[in-house]
């Protein structure tokens, strides 16, 4: 099982974490969602067949992309 937690600069509302939660979840292999908008984050625990490119890639598609970390 993995853990990452992603930075989304849109997140500004209950709103936005429950739209980001509920997409996710219907993910597969999402374990689980977590949230805090005043970091503006979301951790997602998930293992195979969930990937870390996937969640990412499903992240920009409902328009909550992640912003680069480096």
């Amino acid at each position: 099982m993995d853990t990452h937690t992603f930075h989304i600069p849109n997140i500004s509302c209950v709103h936005c974490t429950r739209t980001i939660e509920n997409e996710l979840e219907e993910m597969d292999g999402i374990d689980s969602v977590s949230s805090r908008i005043a970091d503006k984050t979301i951790t997602v625990r998930f293992e195979s067949p969930a990937t870390k490119a996937a969640i990412l890639s499903r992240l920009a598609q409902i328009n909550y992309p992640a912003a680069e970390q480096g």
